[in-house]
């Protein structure tokens, strides 16, 4: 049976520990640094605290040190690894290839959506380098998926839900080429989250003011099933910055979806974790912060829509009418100007909303809640307990327990047994488990409840057994280590330029190991970056998104000042100071962004 994980995002020590109570089979969290998310990184304190939470469950916890390393950063970072791994970290998740020729203890290593894995060949490679799972690049098709996952052997990691960068992952140097903030080091400024202008070479502006680069929100539910049939392992919700309400909700989605797959085939596919978790809400991803919903290419290259042109702000969900709104809601809407424009709302009544600021809503406006009073009020309270089963059985010399973990213990009775005057019923203690994660499923009296025990020492009884059950989990859990590397297998190309982002000699080393010269390094680590350098290679593309395109069928366009021919010239995305030059490239059906 191939085991089917569910990987939740963490901000903190609360947001993981919900998630795994919310259905997770695995969270990742940021390490105290290197994180590609700087601020959420975590104290190891409180990593500790969701290892030792997580694998009660048998839920894993990743850790990202998904950035780039600069030399001085090496013995630090070299420490900080051995300590994640001394508290029982499952895994590293990293993309700086330097990591792979420190002296670090053998953690498993996942191959980051940084490492930009969007082919066979580089999968194979990573899978070749030690890699025990690889999280491929968010641009692929269902066909492109199953491809990669029939040649390598290791799990493949996917995302299903959450934000999308419109550039492949680790291959996006805007935010760092306009102001200095790395992508590749936790910082980016989301610089496809801005407005911009397309304007011709001679002038001549086509849009005005329009979030060209600002993707929707990946939503993968209807293809849950056809990305496990294709091989996938893992399914990914993006968000380690999302507030712990979003994470119990995608969470809660997610898991009902994965579980009605595997509920279908259990001879094939089962949980990665244990326990079952009880949801108080029913989940809705339309009610969590989104700015619209894609499926991107998992059903390859279309020309539906995969932006959101007129707003990078969350639509939440769409209203029928004033009498859906509750007091304290957020709501939002395009204004006459057209201009996304939001406003809490302080009272409805007779179907008027009256606002906490004063707003003029135009006729026929579509409203969007992006703020659920009474949905974030529930979300704030406790949600979700999760129990596993445990099986317990009394007889004359002991107790036994066996849980759906697959763990047996045995404590001796250690209590003199005398004649009951009328028929002890055992099972009624051992069932008051509320305050662990064991729910009782059968229990067997071999006393034939023919003898009196003291209340006082079942008690006692029942917390020895669940202590040796604990005890007996911890011993018997399994982790993952890392695999062997291949250093004869070579690497893709004999050369290696700045998109691999090496920024240390122990990266530098791993590639000429692998049979690659290093011509040049990270663009943060050198002193002149050159002129006219690639800052984004997306799959997407804008001619497609505006319905203009030519080689997969035009999609009825509402901006009718602009025809196919415009794109023949060169065209700028201009936002204030930054301008960008675009090349499109039909050949592979994208586009190439230069920092102009």
């Amino acid at each position: 049976m191939r085991e089917i994980e569910l990987l939740s995002p963490a901000a903190d020590k609360e947001t993981a520990i919900q998630a795994i109570l919310h259905g997770a089979d695995a969270v990742y969290i940021g390490a105290p640094s290197h994180g590609a998310r700087k601020n959420a990184s975590n104290s190891i304190e409180d990593i500790r605290s969701v290892v030792d939470f997580a694998h009660i469950y048998r839920c894993r916890v990743y850790v990202t040190v998904n950035t780039i390393v600069y030399e001085r950063e090496l013995a630090d970072v070299e420490a900080m690894i051995a300590q994640l791994y001394e508290i029982g970290v499952d895994a590293l998740i990293v993309q700086d290839m330097g990591i792979l020729r420190m002296n670090i203890p053998p953690i498993a290593l996942h191959a980051s959506t940084q490492c930009d894995t969007r082919t066979v060949e580089k999968a194979k490679f990573l899978e070749q380098a030690g890699f025990s799972q690889i999280v491929l690049a968010r641009e692929l098709s269902i066909n492109e998926i199953e491809k990669i996952c029939s040649s390598v052997s290791v799990p493949v990691e996917c995302f299903v839900h959450g934000a999308l960068c419109v550039s492949y992952s680790g291959r996006c140097r805007a935010s760092y080429l306009s102001n200095g903030r790395s992508a590749n080091r936790g910082e980016c400024a989301q610089m496809c989250r801005m407005a911009y202008d397309l304007v011709t070479a001679d002038g001549k502006t086509l849009l005005k003011n329009k979030y060209l680069l600002s993707l929707r929100d990946f939503n993968a539910t209807e293809n849950i099933e056809s990305m496990i049939e294709a091989g996938v392992s893992s399914f990914k919700i993006e968000g380690r910055l999302k507030e712990t309400g979003y994470v119990k909700n995608i969470t809660a989605w997610y898991r009902s979806k994965i579980d009605a797959v595997i509920a279908a085939d259990p001879e094939k596919y089962r949980r990665s974790s244990f326990g079952r978790s009880d949801i108080s809400f029913i989940p809705d991803p339309s009610k969590s912060f989104n700015r619209g919903f894609t499926r991107y290419f998992l059903e390859g290259r279309s020309n539906v829509r995969m932006a959101s042109l007129d707003t990078p702000k969350s639509m939440g969900e769409v209203v029928a009418s004033a009498g859906e709104l509750n007091n304290g809601d957020g709501i939002s809407f395009f204004n006459a100007s057209g201009e996304y424009e939001g406003v809490r709302v302080n009272t409805v009544a007779n179907g008027r909303i009256i606002g906490a600021t004063p707003f003029k809503l135009p006729k026929n406006a579509v409203i969007h809640r992006t703020f659920n009073r009474e949905w974030q009020t529930m979300l704030d309270k406790n949600t979700a307990e999760r129990k596993m089963w445990v099986d317990i059985e009394i007889d004359g010399k002991g107790i036994s327990a066996a849980d759906e973990r697959g763990v047996r213990v045995r404590i001796d009775l250690e209590a003199e047994l005398q004649e009951a005057k009328k028929p002890m019923d055992f099972k009624s203690y051992f069932a008051k488990l509320g305050n662990t994660p064991f729910v009782l499923r059968n229990f067997t009296d071999k006393l034939g409840g023919r003898y009196f025990i003291p209340a006082s020492q079942l008690s006692q009884l029942r917390r020895k057994l669940i202590e040796a059950l604990d005890m007996d989990n911890l011993a018997s859990y399994r982790f993952d280590y890392r695999r062997g590397e291949n250093r004869d297998y070579p690497f893709l190309t004999d050369r290696v330029d700045s998109t691999e982002n090496v920024a240390n000699s122990l990266a530098r080393g791993f590639y000429e190991d692998h049979g690659a010269e290093v011509t040049s390094e990270a663009i943060e680590v050198i002193d002149d970056v050159p002129a006219n350098l690639e800052v984004m290679h997306t799959r997407y593309c804008i001619k497609r998104e505006l319905g203009l395109c030519q080689r997969y069928g035009n999609r009825k366009s509402e901006y009718r000042n602009i025809r196919p021919e415009d794109f023949s010239r060169p065209l700028y995305l201009v936002s204030g100071k930054n301008r960008f030059s675009v090349r499109f490239d039909c050949k592979e059906c994208g586009m190439r962004i230069y920092k102009a």
